[in-house]
């Protein structure tokens, strides 16, 4: 015990106080952190095990900035997935400043809670019992039962209607209120965020602990393993990443119920929030449908974009060539994203994903001078038939507009075909290095009146 303690003492704090949200299954720690935090984030359904891989939310109370951590059901005698959803568990636990150890105060303490709190109290984090579920007066009452635990006394709280939530946290601030927060080397602005995606089982969570180099996401070879996105920081040769590993993506959201749902949006909600998404395909199976699906997706996010097949240790040599024809035909939503053959499980091809995502990140966010991107359309001018009607068209002006994505606004005397501008866009992406983003660009019609401006 003593020892744990040193170890954790010596290890520098980065970022606001961990407080992990720990106990057996279903008995509400979801919907307490979702109380904390004020809105909701952590996925929330009556049916026992959904909150698998731990997850941290930000909550600000009383001028007291902490993190919470919610964590899957504790389940002592654990075997298979659930096992490692203990191990999590545990993991977070030792990793906090602060235990909040939930309990379900209708059935008071079981036979599991005891092991609970037995392996709690071998360790050095402090630890609060927040008995859950207690709807009224008369409930409270009972409370005091929950002392068996040897943990000290509970506190009552409806997690579901808000009763005593304030209270609980006061006593966390006021746990957490003297430690100071670290230098924290994740800022927005620095890192690069990079969304791993695609359908279940294709090797995201094993790319995400490769990538971090830990076992931070739960690894199993049942589809549909990951239920919530998962996201880690790390540096790597001075530039931070943070990489978020989402849920399978297996279907549309209205056809998606309970935890697949929650799991479905919040994917859907890093691509959004991602500077780069890494599409993840089987290369064993091949593109699919529901990978065309997510890549018009990232490609309608305006995302940068970078395609992993994984699994390509399992792809045959004469077949290889074939799948990346096809891979580049089904994909063509993203046809301008750069291509990474990896093995997760074995990491071969691993280390050549970074670069690549930093490329792409640059690209997203490149802004090229006026000046230059004239000086390139006078060159291109005479290149291009621009077609589109009777009269020939004469491009004009070009300059961009705005980045992440790259957006490029061409002034022209009349309008351009479709397949005249992709071969505009194509040589703008040759030239400025566009590589490896989503990019717009619109045709502005201008004639010679003044003021008779319209957009294409």
């Amino acid at each position: 015990m003593g020892a744990d303690a040193a170890d954790r003492s010596a290890e520098p704090r980065k970022g606001p106080p961990l407080v992990a949200i720990v106990g057996r299954a279903n008995v509400g720690k979801s919907t307490l952190v979702n109380r904390m935090v004020g809105r909701r984030e952590a996925i929330e359904h009556p049916e026992p095990g959904v909150t698998r891989d731990p997850r941290g939310y930000p909550v600000d109370w009383d001028g007291t900035s902490f993190t919470v951590v919610d964590t899957g059901g504790w389940e002592p005698r654990a075997r298979g997935l659930s096992a490692k959803v203990v191990a999590q568990a545990e993991r977070a636990a030792k990793a906090a400043d602060l235990i909040v150890f939930v309990v379900d105060a209708t059935t008071g303490a079981t036979a599991d809670d005891l092991a609970v709190a037995r392996s709690l109290k071998r360790g050095s984090v402090p630890v609060i019992v927040a008995a859950n579920k207690v709807d009224d007066a008369a409930a409270e009452r009972e409370t005091h039962a929950l002392e068996r635990l040897g943990l000290g006394p509970a506190f009552p709280v409806s997690a579901l209607h808000g009763r005593g939530s304030g209270d609980l946290l006061d006593v966390i601030a006021e746990h957490v209120r003297g430690l100071e927060p670290g230098e924290i080397p994740d800022s927005d602005d620095e890192a690069i965020n990079v969304a791993l995606v695609g359908r279940p089982n294709v090797g995201k969570s094993s790319l995400f602990n490769r990538l971090v180099s830990d076992e931070r996401s739960i690894v199993d070879d049942a589809p549909g393993t990951t239920r919530d996105a998962v996201d880690t920081v790390v540096e790597v040769d001075g530039t931070p990443f943070r990489f978020v590993d989402t849920a399978g993506i297996r279907r549309k959201v209205k056809h998606a119920s309970g935890p697949e749902y929650y799991g479905l949006v919040r994917s859907l909600r890093a691509i959004d929030d991602a500077h780069v998404a890494v599409l993840m395909i089987d290369a064993s199976e091949g593109p699919t449908e529901q990978d065309q699906k997510i890549a018009q997706r990232i490609s309608d996010a305006g995302r940068a974009a970078v395609v992993v097949l994984n699994k390509w240790d399992l792809v045959e040599e004469e077949k290889q060539k074939w799948l990346e024809r096809e891979v580049e035909e089904l994909l063509h939503f993203v046809s301008w994203a750069p291509m990474v053959r990896t093995s997760a499980l074995t990491g071969r091809g691993v280390g050549k994903l970074l670069p690549v995502v930093r490329q792409a990140r640059a690209a997203w966010e490149k802004r090229v001078p006026t000046a230059q991107l004239n000086s390139w359309l006078r060159e291109v001018a005479g290149r291009i038939p621009l077609g589109g009607g009777d009269r020939p068209v004469r491009l004009k002006y070009v300059t961009q507009a705005r980045t992440k994505p790259p957006e490029i606004v061409l002034f022209a005397s009349g309008k351009i075909s479709p397949q005249a501008t992709r071969g505009l866009e194509r040589r703008l992406r040759e030239r400025f290095g566009f590589e490896g983003t989503s990019m717009r660009v619109v045709v502005r019609v201008q004639s010679g009146r003044s003021g008779d401006k319209r957009k294409r």
